[in-house]
């Protein structure tokens, strides 16, 4: 059955050519009418044949790389451009699940919420979560977050997001690229979209590593706080 919102799955990848089949066909399987953007921040290895070998409705190759922020917020650009209604983050990994999908979607077509997140850490059955020391991180982030803007949110460097027009809009014009998940929380939440978490299930990512290290996460978590606070102290965008 056709989604009643038109709907576009963007996937950030750099040098992810061993899961971005898979997490393509995982989607389109799942969800056969859903286009697929396989956003290729400028990887050195097959990524983009990958991509495209595997069905991905497009393919946009970045020249060089520009980090989550910018491969997501080309994203976004493009499905303002293209006249989307609705757009979900799907990482190239292989750690966000298909059948997740409808979890996250399912309040932006039911008109609940602007951004939707999915949370690990409210899934009754667990999954995933990450190292003890990630998610220490992350429970700091929860509670800066409810003085900043006033609401809990559980898994705020969750890449798993779902929008609507006008936060896609927003975000195509104002998107973080230091550290896009937390800052956005803060940026969406000072602007007055309405935010939800849902629960989802995650896995472990399917190849590669991820750039942060226990040996830098106190130092990645120290920059992220700054950042984090910078946001909250600027003035809002727009009042909505």
């Amino acid at each position: 059955m056709r989604d009643p919102l038109k709907t576009l799955a963007i996937v950030p990848a750099y040098n992810e050519e061993k899961a971005v089949g898979a997490v393509v066909r995982s989607l389109k399987d799942r969800h056969p009418s859903l286009d697929v953007l396989v956003v290729n921040d400028g990887s050195t290895d097959e990524t983009s044949a990958k991509a495209r070998a595997s069905g991905a409705s497009a393919v946009i190759d970045l020249p060089c790389n520009l980090g989550i922020g910018g491969a997501v917020q080309t994203g976004f650009l493009y499905a303002v451009r293209e006249g989307y209604e609705a757009a979900f983050q799907f990482d190239g990994d292989g750690q966000h699940l298909a059948g997740e999908v409808d979890r996250i979607i399912g309040p932006i077509r039911a008109g609940e919420a602007d951004v939707v997140i999915g949370s690990r850490f409210l899934a009754p059955t667990g999954g995933f979560r990450s190292t003890a020391g990630r998610r220490a991180g992350i429970k700091i982030f929860e509670w800066v977050n409810s003085i900043l803007i006033g609401r809990r949110i559980t898994d705020n460097t969750s890449g798993f997001r779902a929008y609507n027009r006008t936060a896609l809009d927003f975000l195509s014009k104002h998107y973080p690229s230091d550290y896009p998940e937390p800052e956005a929380v803060i940026l969406l939440g000072r602007n007055g979209f309405r935010l939800k978490e849902v629960p989802v299930e995650m896995a472990e990512r399917t190849a590669g590593t991820s750039s942060i290290t226990a040996f830098r996460s106190v130092y990645y978590m120290i920059k992220v706080l700054l950042a984090v606070f910078m946001t909250a102290l600027r003035p809002p965008v727009q009042t909505r």
